[in-house]
């Protein structure tokens, strides 16, 4: 059973300033009374780019290729040279619309699919051969939480995204589902829901009029989110209560806008995260400061004696 990354108790989130560089220190809140401090903000480091003319949604990743995802089209790609090898295309007809992700689990390659943009949103899992680039498998939500824009395996359990949006789409006259409908949800190996969390409102807002397009667990234990606009990840971590993930800190991206994300956690010595960058048509691998977070104090409870309850 995975453990909760440890919170220590205590009466301010301002415990931990002294330990953060002094970039890091974050800004004052905007209202001292009822706003939480914006966590610290780091940049990351480049480390690769590839051109990818298939790079318009997401990149999935395992030790020896690199997967761009289109909304249609899956093209598999050599991490040595770059050079494309095959390529899943299904048909403008066909059932395939919105592949907004993937990740690789064994010789396995999980799409996030949806019929975004779409009414009413509905939602799939489809399963691919690496080897071969077959369509094997499929899982179906139906009309769901959401348009499920990512999908990660951690901790003996299944993770998604099912994003909502306060754009209006063509022909609607009310949001494609608001923003802040937004959820995390923990899976069962058949896909079957067991948690579900929602993102910080401060991010959110940062998200609108879009939602939470990526989202990878990494080697730190953090699971990290993107946006469909900003070019930076939030490292998150699970409440010791309560429904909300808790935001850590914030790791700008260069030259990335958003979109879906990837750890490679093929080389645990040396993990690299991968982007991309969607007018260029990219994908940019980054070295991310994880010695440098640090799980700040957390206001939380007390429990109370005689002459102490509060009234």
């Amino acid at each position: 059973m995975r453990k909760l990354p440890a919170l220590i108790i205590a009466t301010s989130v301002l415990a931990t300033v002294a330990l953060l560089p002094a970039s890091a220190i974050p800004a004052a809140p905007a209202d001292a009374g009822t706003a939480v401090a914006t966590p610290p903000t780091y940049d990351a480091t480049p480390v690769k780019t590839y051109p990818a003319f298939d790079a318009n949604q997401a990149v999935a990743v395992d030790a020896k290729y690199f997967y761009a995802v289109n909304n249609r089209t899956l093209t598999k790609h050599d991490r040595r040279t770059g050079a494309p090898l095959l390529q899943f295309a299904g048909d403008t007809a066909g059932p395939f619309k919105h592949m907004d992700s993937g990740v690789v689990v064994g010789t396995k390659l999980y799409a996030a699919h949806s019929n975004y943009p779409e009414w009413p949103m509905e939602s799939s899992i489809e399963v691919f051969d690496t080897r071969t680039m077959q369509h094997v498998d499929t899982h179906s939500f139906g009309i769901y939480r959401g348009s499920l824009t990512w999908l990660d395996r951690h901790d003996g359990a299944w993770w998604a995204g099912f994003a909502n949006y306060d754009e209006i789409q063509d022909g609607m006259t009310e949001p494609y589902g608001q923003t802040y409908n937004t959820q995390i949800v923990k899976l069962n190996d058949k896909f079957e829901p067991l948690q579900s969390w929602t993102i910080p409102k401060p991010i959110l807002d940062r998200f609108k009029p879009m939602s939470n397009s990526g989202g990878s667990w990494g080697p730190d234990g953090r699971l990290w989110l993107t946006g469909h606009d900003l070019g930076e990840a939030y490292a998150m971590e699970l409440p010791v209560a309560g429904s909300e993930l808790r935001w850590i800190a914030t790791v700008a991206l260069p030259d990335v806008h958003g979109q879906g994300v990837a750890w490679d956690r093929s080389d645990p010595r040396r993990p690299t995260f991968w982007a991309i960058s969607r007018p260029k048509r990219q994908v940019h691998t980054f070295s991310m400061p994880l010695s440098s977070l640090q799980t700040p104090a957390a206001k939380g409870w007390q429990v109370l004696g005689p002459g102490q309850f509060r009234k």
